[in-house]
């Protein structure tokens, strides 16, 4: 007989269900990625694809810690589409927002769409290494400062940008997730040299608390927990 698996909550806001990572939908039977939907009673929760996001990555290898939460406010540098910034949507819910830095006009387009049915995410197009181009939005809706930063930015200075980002809309703290791009700070270095030579311009301004390579689901990339010291 076959018994169908519960819905089994990983931390708040975040769910196994038929063991595929999910979160519960904000906008039930919209597809943001072409993610598979899952109804369990009165409730329809959205997969979360391993290998499209790195938030995802990080909780399936082991994330001990999870600073993102229902009714939180985030500035998520780097949204793109949309694709990891939607679950953080449904993760905060309905009393929290996403603040969505996204500086590609043709990929804001796609973002702006993830955005209309989900009031609680706001698209803003703007280059995350210049907070200011977006700190009145912030200062409009969150009094300037947000519990959360979540980083997902290919660029050389991907230290560089999270730390003042950190020191504009963080207090001290405050909690802070960077996916490091190898590559896209040097190619021609071996990644591992990489990340040794750039975790202490991180611990200028960040207590570390946790490290994941993300392997198998992104190449050369590393994935920090921070508090803001």
């Amino acid at each position: 007989m076959h018994l169908e698996k519960p819905v089994r909550e990983v931390f708040a806001g975040v769910f196994r269900v038929n063991e595929k990572l999910s979160t519960r939908s904000l906008a039930p039977g919209i597809k943001v990625y072409g993610e598979d939907l899952n109804r369990k009673k009165d409730c329809e929760y959205r997969a979360w694809d391993l290998f499209r996001s790195k938030l995802a990555g990080a909780i399936q290898k082991g994330l001990r810690e999870m600073p993102i939460m229902p009714g939180g406010s985030v500035l998520y540098l780097g949204a793109a589409s949309g694709t990891t910034a939607s679950h953080v949507a449904d993760i905060v819910g309905e009393d929290g927002i996403v603040y969505c830095v996204e500086m590609s006009p043709r990929t804001v387009r796609d973002l702006v769409r993830a955005c209309e049915v989900r009031p609680n995410m706001v698209p803003l197009l703007a280059d995350a290494r210049f907070p200011a181009q977006y700190a009145s939005a912030i200062e409009e809706e969150s009094e300037g400062r947000v519990d959360v930063i979540y980083q997902d930015v290919a660029d050389p200075e991907q230290t560089r940008i999270i730390a003042t980002n950190a020191n504009a809309f963080l207090q001290k703290g405050g909690a802070a997730m960077l996916c490091l791009k190898a590559r896209s700070i040097d190619a021609t270095v071996n990644p591992q040299e990489v990340f040794r030579k750039t975790k202490p311009e991180l611990e200028k301004t960040f207590e570390i608390l946790q490290e994941i390579n993300l392997d198998p689901f992104d190449k050369d990339h590393l994935f920090y927990n921070l508090r803001k010291k």
